[in-house]
């Protein structure tokens, strides 16, 4: 693809699919930490949990929003595979709108592996901001 306009420099071009492939990646860390709430609830709350209406829509809106962040992902990573390598995006500005630090340096950076969010965290461990 011919890019026609000059750009200014500083402006982060990067092949479309890899970004796409960072979000989906960021998606799956979505879907696994949602999914990582529900036995914790379960495990504070007990049986009742499961005898309460309420809960169990809690419960079952916990396993909806895992199943549509992974549908979500896997709808990006299957439409990725038609991309060209050759398309690129600026990321800067979408860049400057992401707060958390983890995951700006997870969509910064060139293809990652493992998950953004620390996971090995020990129990009583905090950030604060």
């Amino acid at each position: 693809m011919t890019d026609i306009y000059s750009k200014p420099s500083g402006l982060l071009d990067e092949k479309l699919p890899d970004v796409l492939m960072r979000i989906v990646s960021e998606l799956y860390d979505v879907a696994y930490l949602i999914e990582r709430v529900e036995p914790q609830l379960l495990e504070v709350g007990g049986a009742a949990v499961l005898q309460s209406p309420d809960s169990m829509k809690v419960l079952q809106g916990i396993d909806l929003a895992v199943q549509k962040t992974r549908g979500l992902a896997e709808y990006i990573d299957t439409i990725t595979g038609t991309i060209p390598d050759e398309w690129t995006v600026d990321v800067s500005t979408a860049l400057s709108l992401v707060k958390l630090a983890d995951m700006h340096k997870a969509l910064s950076q060139g293809l990652r592996h493992g998950h953004s969010q620390p996971l090995s965290k020990t129990a009583g461990d905090i950030d604060l901001f």
